[in-house]
């Protein structure tokens, strides 16, 4: 019986790109700057729906669907990480 994880494994059309993310260096204030603006801290989606003062329902995160969620947002933490670091810039406008 095959499970999801080895049909997962031998289906990953994503692999390539996941890689190539991952492998990315951050090594430009400019770029960094552009991928801490455009890329969001937290998941725009994630809501509360409430009415009259009482929560109907939630709305979860769907950034987690995305199947590169995890190495873009590792690109993000990269980028941050080289604005803290190597620039000495205040990253508090990014969290």
């Amino acid at each position: 019986m095959t499970s999801f994880t080895q049909f997962k494994s031998q289906r990953d059309f994503l692999s390539p790109i996941r890689q190539w993310l991952d492998s990315q260096e951050v090594k430009n204030a400019k770029l960094a700057h552009f991928l801490c603006k455009s890329i969001p801290a937290q998941c725009p989606f994630e809501r509360d729906i409430v009415v009259f003062g009482r929560k109907l329902f939630h709305i979860p995160p769907m950034c987690k669907l995305n199947p590169l969620y995890e190495q873009v947002v590792t690109l993000r933490f990269k980028a941050l990480c080289y604005l803290a670091d190597e620039c000495g810039e205040d990253i508090t406008a990014y969290c």
